[in-house]
């Protein structure tokens, strides 16, 4: 007999809320061997994540991998960790708290103007605080992570104890992976299962290619070279995936091509002033190419004076930009005889992009806010987002 969780209190009369639950990949609780092992177990266990026989996998994994890589990635997370905690779980949270407030000023009041990205150039690359609430009737945010804490499960039954019956789905992957995106819909799913009374769901699939994404990226570079020179080449480095993901139907790899060919045209590059690359390769088996270390060691071979690297696959720093490519990339560039090397950091909390983040997520809550974001007030936020590209 199936056990379902304890219905919240209910009271005649309640307005019912909608939530919005921002997802992202996972961190361990602590840069230690013993939290690194568990998050491990949790991720690597995953069938979505690797694609092998369960039993051969399960000798592996547990014989091998958890007994000899976590006290490894446990130093590595070390490196970047703060005095607030693992940068991913920080970003998620401000990013939650921030969209929280925008959309309380857009959605929660009878005035579209909100949506209107009146800022000057500087501004838009600031982080940003969020604006007083615009009234009751707002979207609840809450975020969480698909490993680790906090659970898809437990955003979702806090969401439900605020009364939420309508829920949006928003994983923080820009582009669509089996990998990423469908693992944390299996979360999702598996946790409603356990529910009496589900909510009503909608999900994001991607936005690789959605306008204010874009322009939200090419800003970011845009500042910071106007900062810091321009570069030789820009290297746009994505998550990498095993390359049999691709034979088999994953549009990961071309939503990442389309990614880095859309930045490449807002910028105004050339073909020759801008690679895409793939990182984070991990076991013997072939990955998408070509891999970021290799270009970054060909490119440091050439002499090239200077790279910049950004990753358009992250909307949050983490252990594979801060780590991985701040640190490892450099030293790999530089120790085969390339100048200078620059990392760009992610979105983060920049205003831009949390004003982008809302746009998005109004697109997808057309008609549960009858009222205050109707089809023509969502047609001006995807305008407005494709005028802040030109």
């Amino acid at each position: 007999m199936p056990s379902y969780l304890p219905e919240p209190l209910y009271r005649h009369g309640t307005a019912a809320k909608t939530g919005i639950l921002l997802i992202n990949l996972g961190t361990p609780d602590a840069p230690t061997a013993a939290a690194v092992r568990a998050y491990l177990k949790e991720f690597l266990g995953d069938p979505r994540v690797v694609e092998i026989p369960r039993a051969l996998w399960w000798l592996i994994l547990n014989g091998v991998i958890l007994n000899t890589r976590p006290k490894k990635s446990a130093e590595k997370y070390a490196l970047i960790w703060t005095a607030e905690g693992s940068p991913l779980l920080v970003h998620t949270q401000k990013q939650a708290k921030l969209l929280r407030g925008y959309l309380g000023e857009s959605l929660g009041s009878s005035a579209p103007a909100a949506l209107s990205p009146t800022l000057s150039h500087g501004e838009r690359g600031q982080s940003c605080s969020p604006p007083k609430d615009g009234g009751e009737d707002k979207p609840l945010v809450e975020f969480a992570m698909c490993y680790g804490n906090p659970s898809i499960a437990a955003g979702l039954e806090k969401l439900r104890q605020q009364n939420c019956d309508r829920i949006l789905i928003v994983p923080l992957y820009p582009q669509y992976a089996a990998s990423s995106t469908a693992s944390a819909m299996d979360a999702v799913f598996k946790a409603l299962r356990r529910m009496r009374n589900m909510p009503e769901i909608r999900t994001i699939r991607h936005f690789h290619d959605h306008p204010a994404y874009i322009a939200a990226l090419a800003q970011s570079v845009r500042d910071y070279w106007m900062q810091n020179g321009h570069p030789d080449k820009l290297i746009m480095s994505f998550h990498g995936v095993p390359r049999y993901t691709l034979d088999k139907g994953d549009p990961y790899h071309c939503e990442c091509q389309k990614t880095g060919r859309l930045l490449a045209e807002a910028l105004g590059l050339s073909a020759q002033q801008y690679q895409i690359t793939f990182q984070s390769r991990f076991g013997r088996a072939e990955w998408v190419k070509p891999y970021t270390t290799a270009t970054l060691e060909d490119l440091g071979k050439q002499g090239t004076k200077r790279v910049d690297v950004i990753c358009p696959g992250f909307v949050g720093d983490c252990l594979e930009t801060l780590e991985e490519i701040a640190m490892e990339g450099k030293a790999t560039f530089l120790g085969a005889g390339g100048g200078e090397y620059h990392y760009i950091p992610c979105l983060n909390e920049r205003q831009d992009w949390i004003m982008a983040l809302r746009t998005i997520v109004a697109e997808h809550l057309q008609g549960w806010h009858t009222g205050q974001e109707d089809a023509s007030a969502a047609s001006r936020t995807r305008a407005l987002a494709m005028g802040a590209r030109n």
